[in-house]
């Protein structure tokens, strides 16, 4: 009963539900809306915020890229090598923020050093050595043609009194620093001490000495008659900078071979010697008890019935022309090049290259280095050989002053020309455009 009632209310209230939608209709009246009541949202008092400490997740060690030629090798296995891996580890113990990555590279040609850098700026930037071990002439093409970037503001002026002459000429180029020295090499005089007692100071007293006395007289650059032409005076720059050749000391110069080859000392074949393997080999091969040769050729070598001495010179003052290896950077990632710089500084300190460039057979840069460098006897000779050098002219000039250098002297072997003509000629060809 109670069942049935309620079923009948509920189907008069829908009856009256239709009934009032159809009135709404007719009198044209908008359908009421109705909307449901909405329970109003609790007000959430906000929740304080409660600030975690963030620990920074260290970047971990920064990796330096190292290219160096194979005779640096650290992994090679020789003193050397083993001296520097010893320093580069000294390095990375001081340093845990840093990681060496060391590659090796031919030092010339088709992927070398050069070459390399060449290739890796154009195409993989990222991919650039930090440090790179490079000798003075690749420094020279390498930063000429933007390679390289400056260590200017980076480290300490290399302008002390530490620091040999030539080293300071080596680091610069155009007013900036772009190498921290760490080897030299110069030309010296090698001579057998049994057929030669006592080595001529005087470039006169060459002409009463045993013979013959060979180098490279045909080489480009020639280098032993530059060397003796700036030791008679000649400049090799004018007013404006340019290359440039005098007259009276170039003859002086050739004056002197002309009288080296009446006493046989500087003999015909010597026209034929273009490099200066070709040279020693003949030294080794006893064709001759003097050589004009690289330090680095004797140091290396140490044939026990040879000495070294400086170049002759007209006055016999110590004079001559050297070379040498830096450190230079090439990475454009500001991040990398303080961290860089830290690191050449640490390979270039004097306690160091004393051990290193003795075990490699090169000439210091620095005099800190010279004290404990090499034994009694051969300090004394570097000692003369650095503390006199001066560094080998930019191959720019060296390629202008090379040619009519080179020609004069063969001219003069060949007895095809007198010392003034030749000379004269020489300067001519220089001028000429």
């Amino acid at each position: 009963m109670h069942a049935l009632c309620r079923r009948t209310a509920r189907q008069t209230s829908i009856v009256c539900a239709w009934l009032l939608i159809f009135l709404a209709g007719c009198s044209g009246l908008a359908p009421t809306q109705i909307i449901p009541t909405q329970t109003a949202a609790p007000t959430v008092s906000p929740t304080p915020q409660v600030t975690a400490a963030v620990t920074s997740t260290p970047a971990g060690p920064v990796t330096l890229r190292i290219w160096l030629p194979p005779e640096l090798d650290p992994a090679s296995g020789s003193a050397a090598g083993k001296i520097l891996q010893a320093r580069l580890d000294e390095f990375t113990a001081r340093r845990p923020d840093a990681r060496l990555d060391v590659r090796i590279k031919a030092p010339e040609g088709p992927g070398g050093l050069v070459d390399s850098l060449s290739t890796a700026s154009a195409a993989a930037p990222l991919s650039l050595p930090d440090l790179v071990a490079l000798p003075r002439p690749d420094l020279e093409v390498a930063a000429l043609k933007g390679l390289l970037k400056p260590f200017d503001g980076l480290i300490e002026p290399i302008d002390d009194g530490d620091w040999y002459e030539y080293a300071r000429q080596l680091a610069h180029l155009q007013n900036s620093t772009f190498g921290l020295p760490f080897a030299g090499d110069a030309l010296l005089l090698v001579y057998r001490s049994p057929v030669i007692p006592e080595p001529p100071r005087l470039l006169s007293d060459t002409l009463s000495t045993p013979g013959p006395l060979v180098f490279q007289a045909a080489g480009p650059g020639a280098l032993f008659t530059l060397a003796q032409y700036q030791a008679h005076g000649g400049a090799i720059l004018d007013e404006q900078g340019r290359p440039s050749l005098e007259t009276q000391p170039l003859v002086k110069v050739l004056d002197y071979y002309q009288k080296a080859v009446q006493v046989e000392l500087m003999p015909y074949w010597l026209t034929q010697y273009q490099d200066d393997e070709q040279t020693w080999q003949a030294f080794i091969d006893n064709n001759a008890p003097m050589v004009i040769t690289w330090a680095s050729r004797h140091l290396k070598t140490m044939l026990d019935d040879t000495a070294g001495s400086p170049l002759p010179t007209p006055q016999g003052k110590p004079a001559t022309l050297a070379t040498g290896w830096v450190w230079a950077m090439a990475s454009p990632n500001p991040e990398h090049q303080k961290l860089s710089a830290d690191l050449a500084e640490f390979l270039s300190e004097g306690d160091f290259l004393a051990s290193w460039t003795s075990a490699l057979g090169y000439l210091p840069p620095r005099s800190s280095a010279l004290q404990d460098w090499g034994t009694p006897a051969l300090r004394a000779l570097a000692n003369e050989i650095v503390s006199s050098a001066g560094l080998i002219p930019s191959e720019d000039v060296l390629n202008s002053l090379g040619p009519p250098l080179e020609e004069a002297t063969l001219q003069i072997l060949k007895l095809q020309s007198d010392p003034e003509s030749a000379a004269r000629q020489a300067v001519e060809r220089l001028n000429s455009p």
